[in-house]
């Protein structure tokens, strides 16, 4: 009798991330032309690893509502995209002013500043170059248009960007906790919001349920960066692969420093705990996706 051997978690996150780490091989941008040196940057910032947490998440929510098309590809890699944009222009000397980034130099430092404000750019821009390849693979799928339309609005002024705006205001300011938390739901929760909508688009689902994923998403992203605050004061370089307590360099406030970091873990434990919550009530039997965000949130690095 043949025996079946069934991966582990940490075999099954390799497994997927190696999969992720294809597809997005599979869109970059060819080193050539007079152009050259920024898609080099480019590359260079996107393929520095990290976690694929967005991709990934994308991925899960689509299989979850039953999608099997390679249409959510190209959402995939423009997903990845965006946040790579974000982390270069973040590591920049007029933002964070950060040296290294997972683990090796930042882009700017490698390449130059002005270098590194061009890469963002083109990240951004090549996000919605690659996103829009969607419709070769589906030209009558409607969804996709659906799908582009958040992918526009959470990386924009109403997301991503409406946070970082905020959150650089706020630098060396006495900030309570509500605006804290509109930083933290733009800043971090909007990209993750849009990667968990999206799945749920692509694959058919309902106004509603896309409309649960981005509640469970919100709360994700909430705890993830609460954690991120953690790490940021007991963690250490090795472990974490950038610089630990940047928040306290740039004069942030954080769930730490609002809160203490009891606080901030009781924060986290409750705030993770009601996302699976959600997730279940999609998904009665705890799957990979539940597992992923019980992680990622847990995460040390």
């Amino acid at each position: 009798m043949k025996m079946v051997k069934h991966m582990n978690f940490n075999e099954e996150i390799s497994a997927k991330t190696s999969e992720i780490e294809t597809i997005i091989r599979k869109y970059l941008p060819a080193e050539e032309g007079y152009q050259k040196t920024v898609i080099e940057a480019m590359n260079y910032s996107i393929l520095a690893g990290g976690k694929r947490l967005r991709p990934m998440l994308m991925q899960e929510t689509y299989r979850l509502f039953g999608g099997q098309s390679e249409v959510i590809e190209p959402f995939m890699a423009a997903m990845e995209m965006i946040h790579t944009y974000s982390l270069v222009h973040d590591d920049l000397p007029a933002m964070d002013n950060d040296e290294y980034r997972r683990g090796r130099k930042t882009t700017h430092v490698v390449f130059g500043e002005a270098m590194g404000i061009l890469a963002g750019d083109a990240l951004l821009n090549y996000a919605f170059e690659t996103a829009v390849l969607a419709f070769d693979k589906e030209p009558d799928n409607r969804n996709i248009g659906k799908a582009l339309a958040i992918l526009a609005k959470k990386s924009g002024i109403y997301g991503m960007i409406g946070g970082q705006t905020v959150d650089i205001e706020a630098v060396a300011t006495s900030i309570e906790k509500d605006q804290l938390d509109f930083i933290y739901k733009l800043k971090t929760g909007a990209l993750i919001e849009a990667a968990m909508m999206i799945g749920a688009i692509l694959a058919g689902a309902t106004d509603e349920e896309v409309a649960k994923m981005e509640g469970v998403a919100a709360d994700v992203g909430l705890a993830f960066q609460i954690q991120d605050d953690i790490l940021d004061v007991t963690s250490t370089v090795e472990v974490l692969g950038k610089p630990i307590r940047s928040d306290e360099k740039n004069q942030k406030t954080t769930y730490v420093t609002l809160n203490g970091i009891d606080k901030a873990r009781d924060y986290v434990a409750e705030i993770s705990a009601r996302a699976i919550a959600s997730l279940e009530d999609l998904q009665p039997e705890k799957g990979f996706l539940s597992e992923l965000i019980f992680r990622l949130i847990g995460r040390e690095k």
